[in-house]
């Protein structure tokens, strides 16, 4: 029910003033006691409010879900750790959980299609959990993925071996640890928007992912652009805004 819906509805005597007011403000927020849920983002932004997992107890999670799911909104749950997921309650049947992404998600409207692909570039097997984070994000969001992982730089055959599928994307989201190079080779090779993620895989001088950080944001690489550290989520909803131009 729209604005002018339940105005209509409080003239002809079928909502009371209060009942109009309380549905008025429910189509812009939701107050559940300990969160106050952006009803109205997907309206404005294209986009419906992305719950973050982290630091959420299983019953605050739990509540949150539940008032998207009544509400008819897609639902996308990040950095939920699986000990946490199994404490959820009410959760719809075709929820859907990604141990190692730490992702959740529910659709109720599954999104159109994306005509073109967002390729997910990954430099070591140990990078993929962020990977996947970024990956599944823009496929949730409707976007065809093409998944082309463990091509480090310590191997560029691999990389070149991929290049047609490179190139075939319309934007590329390239996540590396370490010194975080292979977002800079791979913007030496193609001419679409690269979004790096760096991760926090590395030894001691990595810096827990700084390292690859300051390398990226130091790219001699034009058209690269960079997100925070192990931020799949992040590059995965660039990506999606990007590919749907």
């Amino acid at each position: 029910m729209d604005i002018d819906a339940v105005l209509a509805a409080c003239k002809r005597g079928d909502l009371s003033g209060d009942e109009a007011a309380q549905k008025i403000r429910s189509l812009f927020f939701t107050d559940l006691g300990h969160t106050v849920l952006d009803t109205d983002r997907a309206r404005r932004t294209g986009s419906a409010e992305v719950v973050f997992g982290e630091g959420k107890s299983p019953t605050q999670i739990s509540d949150i879900i539940g008032a998207m799911t009544q509400a008819g909104t897609n639902v996308l749950v990040t950095r939920l750790d699986s000990e946490n997921y199994q404490k959820l309650t009410g959760l719809p049947a075709t929820a859907q959980y990604h141990a190692p992404s730490r992702l959740l998600w529910w659709h109720s409207e599954v999104p159109l299609p994306s005509t073109d692909t967002v390729a997910v570039v990954s430099a070591g097997t140990s990078d993929m959990n962020v990977a996947e984070e970024a990956a599944l994000t823009a496929e949730f969001y409707g976007n065809t993925v093409q998944r082309i992982y463990d091509v480090g730089v310590a191997g560029l055959h691999r990389l070149l071996a991929r290049l047609d599928d490179l190139r075939a994307a319309k934007v590329l989201i390239v996540v590396a640890g370490m010194e975080g190079a292979l977002p800079s080779v791979v913007g030496g090779l193609v001419d679409k928007p690269i979004i790096a993620v760096p991760t926090s895989v590395g030894y001691g001088a990595a810096l827990n992912g700084v390292a690859a950080l300051l390398g990226m944001m130091t790219s001699c690489a034009s058209g690269v652009s960079v997100v925070n550290i192990d931020n799949g989520f992040g590059a995965g909803f660039l990506a999606n805004r990007i590919n749907r131009l």
